[in-house]
């Protein structure tokens, strides 16, 4: 009964690693960079959940704590991302014109 428990999440991971893939193929086509830093956090999500999923199957803790860093690493990486998006200074200027 554990083995077949154990093939059932192996498959889950597999299935998830192959959306993953799939997801990553099309958005890593775009050419805005916000769409690909949404590859970044499907990278983040769907290949630490199947890490996770795997570490459970096999027994290896390692690979939890692998998924929960590559999924707390996504998160920063985004973060990083968006508060790099501020405005320039000309682009303040002109709506402050357009405002009076």
């Amino acid at each position: 009964m554990a083995a077949t428990m154990a093939d059932f999440l192996i498959g889950t991971a597999l299935f998830i690693s192959a959306v993953t893939a799939l997801g990553l193929y099309r958005v890593l086509r775009a050419r805005i960079a916000v769409e690909r830093m949404m590859a970044v956090q499907l990278l983040g999500t769907g290949g630490g959940a199947a890490l996770l999923l795997l570490g459970v199957a096999s027994g290896v803790s390692a690979a939890n704590d692998a998924a929960l860093l590559l999924m707390l690493f996504a998160t920063f990486s985004c973060a990083a991302f968006t508060l790099g998006l501020e405005t320039t200074p000309t682009e303040n200027l002109g709506s402050e014109e357009e405002s009076r």
